[in-house]
């Protein structure tokens, strides 16, 4: 959503994030999984201080975060027997977040995706951001939100804001660009991702995700190729082998791109499909089916064996579906909590957003902030059981 007002916008539902009066409710069963230190990720990083936030609600929904990047490093949620799994793909220390998978767990910003060539024109001055994804420009480019650490304070045992400030040509990005993200859980199980920017001096872009690695068994390094997923999209964007948009959408029906009936993520995921071939494996963005701007219903994945349910809804116009195509069981970059290696497809994430280089399509929703203007949003995931 952009709003074109110079007034600070509302919370995001300041009784959601400050709420202080937690109802008491028993804990579910203690599953097993790595406690993650507070201490082994407190270090000063390019002259800021990293450190790790914990959020949790009575229930027993606990979630921890570091402000490098504003990763999120575990999320502990019940299985359908009630014991606490981790469901999230990370760390177990600054220094092994910093040699590891630069994107998981990470707020994304300036510009989320790619940009084609990392060039792009706003009234008439072109401008050329940083290659980090030759040809084009991913992510924010090689200082991007993700490697950056982040202002950060405890709002409520259960809400964590975390700031920062784009400079005007950062990564030959125009403009100033503040940006304030609250990670919050609700009594029900919910994690909810909000944000907040402003162009506060000349004309600029942004687009932003979270890039959470998920894997819903609790079982770190474990395939999701038999987690079931359902995304609520008719249309897939057509995109080059650089995996940059044509500009052409495609109807989903009768390829391997269709998930709007539930279907394992491993069932067509090597099929010889060109989309499947240029990501190796899902790498795609879905066109959502819901009004721009509005909290919405973008997709649902469900474990088999643990029961686990994850609903992902968000205000963005699109999701990017990734299965984590590019985790090889490398030390030190896959080398998670516990010593785990992170093989092949062994976690996916969904990254609502808008559209991959939206700024070089003007038929897409667009991405640019004029100065004064707003760009809020919000990811929510919903977590429940099946029996």
């Amino acid at each position: 959503m952009r709003t074109h007002t110079m007034a600070k916008p509302g919370s995001f539902g300041a009784a959601l994030l400050l709420a202080l009066v937690l109802s008491p409710t028993q804990s579910p069963a203690q599953g097993t999984y790595v406690e993650l230190r507070r201490e082994a990720f407190q270090k000063q990083v390019d002259g800021l201080q990293t450190d790790l936030f914990t959020i949790r609600n009575p229930a027993g929904m606990v979630v921890k975060i570091t402000n490098y990047g504003a990763k999120i490093e575990q999320i502990l949620v019940p299985d359908r027997d009630g014991r606490l799994g981790d469901v999230v793909a990370g760390y177990d220390s600054i220094d092994a977040v910093m040699a590891g998978q630069p994107s998981m767990g990470a707020f994304i910003g300036r510009v989320a995706n790619r940009i084609a060539k990392g060039r792009f024109t706003l009234d008439g001055q072109q401008y050329q951001v940083t290659i980090n994804n030759p040809p084009n420009s991913l992510h924010g480019g090689t200082k991007g939100s993700r490697l950056l650490v982040f202002e950060a304070r405890q709002l409520a045992p259960n809400a964590v804001e975390m700031t920062h400030v784009f400079k005007d040509g950062e990564e030959g990005y125009p403009g100033t660009l503040p940006v304030r993200v609250v990670y919050a859980v609700t009594d029900d199980n919910q994690l909810v991702l909000s944000w907040q920017a402003v162009a506060a001096d000349k004309k600029t872009i942004a687009n932003f995700t979270g890039h959470t690695f998920f894997n819903l068994s609790g079982v770190p390094g474990s395939s999701i190729l038999d987690h079931v997923v359902t995304l609520n999209a008719d249309r897939v964007l057509d995109i080059d082998e650089t995996l940059i948009p044509t500009g052409k959408l495609r109807d989903v029906a009768g390829s391997p791109m269709d998930f709007r009936q539930p279907k394992p993520l491993g069932r067509d995921i090597d099929q010889p499909y060109d989309l499947l071939k240029a990501g190796n494996g899902y790498d795609s963005t879905w066109v959502v089916n819901k009004p721009e701007g509005q909290l919405g219903f973008d997709a649902r994945v469900l474990d088999p064996k643990s029961g686990r349910i994850m609903e992902v809804w968000s205000t963005e116009p699109s999701l990017q579906l990734f299965s984590g195509n590019n985790l090889e069981a490398k030390a030190p970059r896959d080398q998670g909590k516990g010593g785990v290696l992170y093989p092949f497809r062994s976690s996916f994430a969904m990254e609502p957003a808008h559209y991959p280089d939206s700024v070089n399509h003007p038929e897409f929703p667009s991405t640019v902030l004029n100065p004064g203007q707003w760009y809020v949003g919000q990811i929510v995931y919903k977590f429940s059981t099946s029996r």
